[in-house]
């Protein structure tokens, strides 16, 4: 069932993402395991299928994942209105935050205090991204289509034993989707 497209619905999208943007810390992917609990566990708004392809397409395209999830995520609940929200809600905590180290960054660089709480973030960051890879393995496993678990299985190999560069690994992975897509459509249309 689709979300009622309205006011309250507009607001809660952007109270969302401006609660996961605002208390996010470690870049784009950690984000991703808090949209989910948020939009696919709690919420309801969509399934963990989409939310799979939502990440597959934020990844795959230029610019921060955040925005990026923001844009599919608000757009598939509330078309353009709902991509206005949730993008506002998802820039502005990182625009404030940014806006406001910057201007005290004297006082912040030579902080003990500072300086060990970022180090001591690091490691809840490691755990956070961790635990977003665990959960989209997880979802691909779910599948049990071969193809992808053979494609997620080459990816890790190629990239932790052979050091490929990720942006070669995302470009392959599109070309086999596209492939696979093309094939598989036209397959059902000749049926």
């Amino acid at each position: 069932m689709e979300p009622e497209r309205n006011g309250k619905l507009l607001w809660e999208i952007f109270i969302s993402t401006l609660y996961l943007s605002a208390f996010t810390f470690g870049g784009g992917y950690v984000i991703v395991t808090l949209m989910k609990n948020k939009f696919v566990d709690e919420k309801n708004w969509i399934s963990e299928k989409e939310m799979l392809n939502f990440v597959a397409i934020a990844q795959s395209s230029p610019g921060a994942i955040a925005v990026n999830g923001a844009i599919v995520v608000g757009y598939k609940l509330a078309g353009f209105l709902g991509i206005l929200a949730s993008v506002l809600g998802t820039v502005i905590p990182p625009f404030a935050i940014t806006s406001l180290i910057s201007y005290f960054y004297e006082a912040f660089s030579s902080n003990l205090w500072i300086s060990l709480l970022l180090e001591g973030m690091q490691s809840g960051v490691a755990a956070v991204v961790a635990a977003v890879s665990y959960q989209m393995a997880l979802g691909v496993v779910r599948e049990k289509d071969p193809l992808l678990l053979t494609m997620m299985f080459l990816a890790f190999i190629a990239s932790a034993v052979f050091g490929v560069n990720v942006i070669y690994i995302i470009l392959i992975s599109i070309g086999i989707g596209l492939v696979q897509t093309f094939f598989f459509s036209g397959k059902e249309g000749i049926e």
